[in-house]
């Protein structure tokens, strides 16, 4: 949002300017939007993951799902050493019970309490673990007291380990992912989300709430499982524990899925398109 600020000191019409929104702008506040529509109107077009998060604007709006970089450091095949030199660094065993892994910021809307809610559930009829690993965003004010809340919560529980990660925790992110029998994402919103992608790509059976870019990823039964409530998250992370094998068959689903849509090919491929779009425009 901050750099549409910018627009005030365009100049010629030369160059092309484009305004890519990386949220989900349908819960923006009236009063913020009616602020930066008026900016957003003076570029050639505004990007957004999806078309359901289409503005009224009086410009080209161009849809394009973010992706990832299947090469990248969190993303790559690790090595058996790898593997387990990081699994013993962050103290987690890389055998023991099925893991449950959340990856995101702590955050409210990624509702790390419901996740544990859920947990404690699948719990009950049978012995797992929970991972509950990321960070906070510099922007997030509230970030530090989920996360005390959140440990507060889940002290003295030995089943569950909160792993506050650094930015540039890639490597970590990746083994963890891999170590895991089940991922889940437990968004309230979620502008796109590219923890499940990566899940996907790794073809781990992947539970998440429907919402915004999830439900376009872990689509209900053919690519994961979908879950709004918490008892429902826990019943279907049971379910993906008690049969492996739909497991595998939605994981492999999920990462053909993301193949096909979500990696850098695909993105660039998509630039292009946008970039011979405007320039046909033009002409």
């Amino acid at each position: 949002m901050q750099p549409l600020g910018l627009t005030a000191y365009r100049g010629d019409k030369k160059s092309h300017w484009l305004w890519y929104c990386h949220i989900d702008p349908r819960f923006a506040i009236g009063e913020v939007w009616y602020f930066l529509a008026p900016r957003a109107a003076t570029c050639d077009a505004a990007i957004f993951h999806l078309p359901e998060y289409a503005r009224d604007l009086p410009v080209l709006q161009y849809f394009m799902p973010p992706a990832i970089d299947p090469l990248s450091e969190k993303n790559r095949e690790v090595t058996p050493e790898e593997y387990i030199r990081v699994l013993k660094k962050l103290k987690v065993d890389p055998e023991g019970p099925p893991v449950i892994l959340q990856v995101s910021r702590f955050d409210r809307l990624k509702d790390p309490v419901g996740v544990v809610e859920a947990f404690r559930l699948v719990r009950n009829n049978r012995e797992c673990r929970l991972i509950l690993a990321g960070g906070s965003a510099d922007d997030d004010p509230e970030g530090a007291s989920v996360l005390a809340e959140v440990l507060a919560l889940t002290e003295g529980d030995p089943d569950i380990a909160v792993l506050p990660l650094s930015p540039d925790a890639n490597l970590e992110i990746n083994v963890l992912q891999r170590r895991a029998d089940v991922v889940i994402q437990k968004s309230f919103r979620e502008g796109f989300g590219l923890t499940a992608t990566e899940a996907l790509w790794k073809g781990k059976p992947t539970v998440a709430t429907p919402n915004g870019g999830l439900k376009h990823q872990v689509i209900n039964g053919v690519t994961g499982l979908s879950a709004q409530s918490t008892e429902e998250a826990a019943a279907k992370i049971d379910r993906f524990l008690s049969q492996p094998e739909l497991g595998r068959r939605l994981g492999a689903a999920g990462r053909e899925h993301v193949r096909q849509r979500f990696i850098l090919p695909v993105y660039l491929r998509n630039w292009l398109s946008l970039l011979t779009l405007l320039e046909g425009r033009r002409s």
